[in-house]
C-alpha cells in the first residue's frame, strides 16, 4: 500500500478525478471503502473511548493524537491538563441560568482609583511636609445632615486634585462606599491628606477627615475627632443648629478641641428664601449666635467663642465652591486700593459698625438714613449684585461688570448653564479656599502645640514615663506610640487595614510591633499580639500612597496588622523598657439600643455568617454582636438606618450570603426604686460563708457622671472621696468605700463595703474583695427580671461572714453567692424595667406640625417645644419617643405629612417603664396592645420568651431557704410577690 496516497489522518488522497468521470469515481469509492476496512481490523484499539467519540466534533485536529501509527481519541485529562475529571450524569444539576464555567467573579464594593491621580503637590513634597508637624493640621469635618460637609471637601479635593467639576451631580470624593453613592448619604468617616496654602501663600499639610451627619452614625464622629486636634464645624445657614450639630459641640467640648464654624449655603438665602441683604446679615448672626448659646450652656465651653471678626467663623456655598473669612474678603478690596489695611479692614467688618458712605467714615452707631452696616455695605450687596448679574442680567451686561472685577471667561463660557456660570465667575472672584487654611491655622493648634493636652485626654498611662514625655514632645524619634481609631476593609472587603495616628516615634514598613488590645492592661496581657507591618500607607479616600514611613504627628493606613483588632488599639515597638499603658477606647455620646436577630436561610452557611459578623464588629465602631442563651445572633446598632447599612454590607460585602432577620426590638435595662426590704444574705454551697446586701437606687445624675468618664473608679480614694462629698452630698465614710463600678470600670452600678470593722474583720473580707466584684459586675451585666443589664443601683455590703481558711473561701465559693445575693436584694427593692427613649426634632411647615403630633401622640411620643425657625418658613418640633415604638416613625411621619416633614432622631436617656414587670395578675392577650400599666410585664415576658427564659422570675433561684423563711416572716414575700412569682 502506497503510503503517500494517505493523508496524516489515514484518509486516501488518490489521482485527482475528473468531475465528470462517472466510472473512476465507483471505483475510487470502493478502493476507499476496502482501505479502510482493512485498517479497522488491523488498528483497531483494545479499548475505545465512546465519550471521547462523542466529543470528536469538538477536538481540533491538531489535539487527536497518533501513536506509532495507530489512531486513539484523547482523554478531557490529556487535552485539558491534569486533574480534570469527566463526570457522566443522567440528569442536569445546574440551573441553566448558571454557566458551566463561571466568569471569574470581580469583587468591589468602593469608588477607587487604580492609579494614582494627578495632583498639585509632589509625593516627595507631602513626605517632606510630614517631618514639620508645626506645618500640619489634623482637622475634622462635622456638621448636620445635608449641611454640606462633603461638598466642602470636594472644594478642598478640587483645589489640589485635577478633578473635572460637574455642578449638577457633585463628585463627592469621599463618599467611597456603595451605598453612600446610592444613598446621597455619608455613612464612613474618610480622610484626606492634602498640601495647602494659606493667604500668604505658605504651604500647610492638611490632614482632613470627612464625616457623617446623620445622627445614627456619630460614632464615626467620635473615632474621626480622637484623631484630630480641631474641628470645622459646618452649619447650614437656613436650618441653622440641628440635633446632630449640638450633639457633636458638646463632645468636642468634652474632648478639648479646637473649634471653627463654617457658615455654609450663604446663597440660599438670596436665592430660596429671597432676603434682602439686611435681613440676611440678621440670619447670619443669629446663626452663629445658636452655636454660642450652645457652646456657652455646655460645662468647660463658657471662655469659647465663635464670631467672624475674631478670624474663626468662615463663609461659604460649597455647591458654588467659594468660602471667605472677613480677612480674606478685606484682602480683595486691598488689592484694589493699596491704602487698605487688610487687619484693620477685616474687623471692621462684622457686627455693629456702620459705614457713612459720604465721609467715608466708620462708626459705633447709624449715621443717617444712608448710613449701612459694613458687613452689609462691603460684602453684602456686591455678592448680592454679582449674583443678581450673573443670574438675572444680559451677557453685554454680565462682560461689563466681569472686566471691572478682572474677571475673565472665554466667549463659549457665557452660554453655559447658570450653574455652571456661578461657579466658574465666583470661583475666579474668591479664588481658591486659602481662607479656610488661613482659619484652620490660626485657631487649631498643630500636632506638636496639642500634644501634652491631647496625651493627657487620651492616655491612660502615667505621665512622668519616657513615654508619655515623648509623646508630648511628638518626638519622630522616641518610642513608637500609635493609636488605631478605626478599621478600614480594602477593595474586596476580604481583609481590614488600621487607621490611626502616630504619636511618638515613627512607623515603617516591615517593622515588628506589639498590638495592643482595649482590654489589655500591665496585670493582664492577655489582648497582645506580635505582628510584622507588611504596608505603611497615607490614606486618601479614593486611593492609597504607599510610603516607606510615617513620623509623629501624621496620619497612617497600616497593612498587616488587624488580625487581633477589634474596634481600637494601641500599637508599641516590639521591645520596651518600660511598662506599656493603652489609649483609652472611644467613649459614645449615644447608645446602640436597637437590636436585631439574624440567621442564615440556609443554616449550612452559619460560618460565614459567623466569620461575617466578626468583620462588621471591625468596620462599624458602636456596632455590638452577641449570641443569647437561645442561641440567637444579635445585632445592637444606633437606629433604623444604621442596622440596615450593617446588614446591607453583612449580606453584600462581607458573608455573601441570604439572611433572616427578626423584627427590631430593643435593649432593656433593670433598676430598683426603693431600698431592700429587709437585708437579704446568701450562704456558699459549702455553707461556711455568708454575704449579706441591700440594694438602693443611685443619686439621679451619678450613673450619667460614671458613663461620660466625670467620676473615675481608679482615681485616688481620696479625689474620688472629694467629688462625691461636693457633688453628691455623700458622708466622708461612704465616699471612701467604693469598691468597684459596675458591669465594668464605667458601668452605672456601684458596689460599697459598707459594713464595721467592730462586725466584721475587715482583713478576710479584703481577701476576697475580688471575687465579690466579680459577683456583683457578672449579676449587674445580666438582671434577673429578663437577663438585661442592671442600671443606677447602689449594692451595700452590710455583713460577712468569712471562713478562716482560704481553702473554703475561694473564687468557686464567692463568686456565684455575690452574683445570687445581688439578684436577691434587687428583687426586694421594688424592680422595675427602663426603656431607651429617642430625643426627636422635626422640621416641617406649619400647616404640618398637628400632622407631627397626631403621630407622635399614636407612638407614646410627647412633644416638648414647637417653635418657628427665624428666618424660614419652617417649624421645629422637639419631642420624645421610646426607641421600641420608633421604629417605622419617619416613613409614618412622611406618610401624614406628605414627604414635607424630616425627623432626627438620637438616643437621650433611660426612663422607667410604667407598671410593675413582677405583677402576675396582669393577664396578655396575644395580638392585642398591652395598656400603659401593663407595659412593663408585657415588655419582660415577652422578653424572657424571646431568649428561651421561663415565662417569669423563679425566687428560689436566687433565695436560700433560710431567706425565704425570712421573707414569709417579713411578709415581703406576701406583698411583694403575692402575685405567683
Amino acid at each position: 500500500m502506497d503510503d503517500s496516497l494517505y493523508d496524516e489522518f489515514g484518509n486516501y488522497l488518490g489521482p485527482e478525478v475528473e468531475e465528470d468521470d462517472d466510472d473512476f469515481e465507483e471505483q475510487h469509492e470502493e478502493t476507499r471503502m476496502e482501505t479502510q476496512s482493512e485498517e479497522e481490523d488491523e488498528n483497531e484499539p483494545e479499548h475505545v473511548n465512546e465519550s471521547a467519540l462523542m466529543l470528536i466534533d469538538d477536538i481540533p485536529p491538531n489535539q487527536i493524537v497518533l501513536h506509532e501509527d495507530k489512531k486513539y481519541y484523547p482523554s478531557a485529562e490529556e487535552v485539558y491538563g491534569p486533574e480534570v475529571e469527566t463526570l457522566v450524569q443522567e440528569e442536569d444539576t445546574q440551573p441553566l441560568s448558571e454557566p458551566i464555567v463561571a466568569p471569574i467573579k470581580v469583587r468591589k464594593f468602593h469608588v477607587s482609583e487604580k492609579n494614582l491621580p494627578e495632583t498639585r503637590f509632589s509625593k516627595e513634597f507631602m513626605m517632606d511636609m510630614m517631618n514639620f508637624p508645626e506645618l500640619t493640621r489634623n482637622v475634622a469635618i462635622v456638621g448636620h445632615l445635608h449641611h454640606g460637609k462633603t461638598s466642602f471637601v470636594d472644594t478642598l479635593v478640587s483645589e489640589t486634585h485635577n478633578i473635572p467639576i460637574n455642578v449638577d451631580q457633585p463628585e463627592r470624593y469621599t463618599d467611597t462606599h456603595i451605598l453612600e453613592r446610592e444613598r446621597g448619604v455619608s455613612i464612613k468617616s474618610m480622610p484626606m491628606t492634602m498640601v495647602m496654602q494659606d493667604l500668604n501663600g505658605k504651604s500647610y499639610l492638611l490632614n482632613v477627615i470627612d464625616t457623617p451627619g446623620h445622627t445614627n452614625f456619630i460614632d464615626e464622629v467620635v473615632a474621626a475627632t480622637r484623631l484630630c486636634d480641631g474641628v470645622a464645624i459646618v452649619v447650614d445657614v437656613i436650618e441653622g443648629v440641628m440635633v446632630n450639630t449640638e450633639q457633636i459641640i458638646k463632645h468636642c467640648i468634652r474632648e478639648k478641641l479646637g473649634m471653627t464654624l463654617i457658615i455654609n449655603k450663604v446663597d440660599r438665602l438670596m436665592l430660596e428664601l429671597k432676603l434682602p441683604p439686611t435681613d440676611a446679615y440678621f440670619k447670619l448672626r443669629h446663626t452663629i449666635e445658636e452655636v454660642n448659646t450652645v457652646i456657652r450652656n455646655t460645662p468647660g465651653g463658657e471662655d469659647i467663642r465663635l464670631s467672624p471678626e475674631l478670624g474663626n467663623v468662615c463663609f461659604a456655598s460649597s455647591q458654588t465652591g467659594w468660602c471667605f473669612t472677613l480677612k480674606s474678603f478685606a484682602r480683595l478690596y486691598a488689592e484694589s486700593y493699596a491704602e487698605i489695611d487688610p487687619e484693620e479692614f477685616g474687623k471692621r467688618l462684622w457686627g455693629d459698625v456702620f459705614y457713612n458712605p459720604a465721609k467715608g467714615t466708620f462708626h459705633r452707631k447709624p449715621q443717617g438714613e444712608g448710613s449701612k452696616r459694613a458687613f452689609i455695605h462691603f460684602i453684602l450687596e456686591p455678592l448680592y449684585k454679582l449674583y443678581t448679574q450673573i443670574i438675572g442680567e444680559d451677557t453685554k451686561e454680565l462682560k461689563r461688570t466681569l472686566r471691572t472685577l478682572d474677571i475673565r471667561l472665554k466667549e463659549k463660557e457665557f452660554g453655559l448653564n447658570v450653574k455652571v456660570l456661578l461657579r466658574l465667575v465666583l470661583s475666579q472672584f474668591f479664588g481658591p479656599p486659602a481662607a479656610f487654611v488661613d482659619m484652620v491655622v490660626e485657631h487649631i493648634a498643630s500636632p506638636i502645640a496639642n500634644a501634652a493636652q491631647k496625651v493627657a485626654q487620651i492616655y491612660t498611662g502615667p505621665m512622668d514615663t519616657e513615654v508619655a514625655q515623648a509623646m508630648q514632645r511628638c518626638d519622630p524619634d522616641g518610642p513608637l506610640m500609635i493609636q488605631i481609631v478605626k478599621l478600614y476593609n480594602d477593595e474586596d472587603a476580604t481583609a481590614f487595614d488600621a487607621f490611626g495616628r502616630v504619636m511618638s516615634g515613627s512607623i515603617k514598613a516591615g517593622q515588628m510591633v506589639r498590638v495592643l488590645g482595649e482590654g489589655y492592661s500591665i496585670d493582664d496581657e492577655e489582648d497582645m499580639t506580635m505582628q510584622k507591618v507588611s504596608n505603611v500607607w497615607v490614606y486618601e479616600s479614593r486611593y492609597r500612597m504607599e510610603v516607606d514611613g510615617v513620623p509623629a504627628g501624621a496620619w497612617v493606613l497600616l497593612g498587616g496588622v488587624d488580625s487581633s483588632i477589634i474596634k481600637t488599639a494601641t500599637i508599641v515597638n516590639q521591645k520596651s523598657r518600660e511598662d506599656s499603658y493603652i489609649f483609652r477606647p472611644l467613649r459614645f455620646p449615644t447608645a446602640a439600643t436597637l437590636k436585631v436577630a439574624i440567621e442564615p436561610v440556609n443554616p449550612s452557611e452559619l460560618p460565614k455568617m459567623l466569620d461575617g459578623l466578626r468583620k462588621i464588629n471591625k468596620s462599624y465602631p458602636i456596632v455590638t454582636t452577641k449570641v443569647e442563651e437561645s442561641g440567637e445572633h444579635i445585632l445592637l446598632g444606633t437606629g433604623e438606618l444604621y442596622l440596615d447599612c450593617v446588614l446591607h454590607d453583612l449580606r453584600r460585602m462581607y458573608a455573601e450570603i441570604e439572611l433572616k432577620v427578626a423584627d427590631p426590638v430593643v435593649r432593656f435595662c433593670e433598676t430598683v426604686v426603693e431600698t431592700s426590704a429587709l437585708k437579704c444574705f446568701a450562704e456558699t454551697p459549702n455553707k461556711k460563708n455568708k454575704l449579706t446586701f441591700i440594694a438602693e437606687p443611685l443619686e439621679k445624675g451619678f450613673a450619667e457622671d460614671i458613663e461620660t468618664g466625670e467620676i473615675n473608679i481608679r482615681w485616688p480614694v481620696k479625689e474620688l472621696s472629694k467629688y462625691l462629698q461636693n457633688k453628691y452630698q455623700w458622708d466622708v465614710l461612704a465616699s471612701r468605700s467604693i469598691w468597684a463600678f459596675g458591669p465594668d470600670d464605667m458601668g452605672p452600678n456601684v458596689l460599697m463595703d459598707d459594713t464595721l470593722p467592730s462586725e466584721v474583720d475587715k482583713k478576710l473580707l479584703f481577701s476576697v474583695k475580688d471575687s465579690i466584684k466579680q459577683g456583683f459586675q457578672w449579676g449587674t451585666r445580666e438582671g434577673p427580671l429578663c437577663d438585661e443589664p442592671i442600671r443606677n443601683v447602689k449594692f451595700k455590703i452590710l455583713d460577712a461572714v468569712l471562713a478562716n481558711e482560704p481553702i473554703y473561701r475561694g473564687g468557686g465559693q464567692i463568686i456565684p453567692t455575690a452574683r445570687r445575693v445581688c439578684y436577691s436584694s434587687f428583687l426586694t427593692a421594688t424592680p422595675r424595667l427602663m426603656e431607651p427613649v429617642y430625643y426627636v426634632e422635626i422640621q416641617a411647615p406649619a400647616d404640618c406640625v398637628s400632622a407631627v403630633y397626631a403621630v407622635l401622640q399614636r407612638r407614646r411620643g410627647h412633644v416638648t417645644q414647637d417653635l418657628p425657625k427665624p428666618g424660614s418658613p419652617l417649624y421645629t418640633v422637639k419631642a420624645y419617643i421610646p426607641v421600641i415604638d420608633s421604629c417605622g416613625f419617619e416613613t409614618d411621619l412622611r406618610t401624614h405629612t406628605q414627604g414635607q416633614a424630616f425627623c432626627q432622631q438620637i438616643f437621650d436617656h433611660w426612663q422607667i417603664v410604667p407598671g410593675d414587670p413582677l405583677d402576675a395578675s396582669i393577664v396578655l392577650r396575644p395580638l392585642e396592645p398591652s395598656p400603659a400599666q401593663h407595659l412593663a410585664r408585657d415588655f419582660m415576658v415577652k422578653t424572657r420568651r424571646r431568649k428561651g427564659l421561663s415565662e417569669d422570675v423563679s425566687i428560689n433561684k436566687y433565695f436560700d431557704d433560710p431567706m425565704l423563711l425570712a421573707l414569709a416572716q417579713s411578709d415581703v414575700l406576701g406583698g411583694v410577690y403575692g402575685s405567683g412569682v
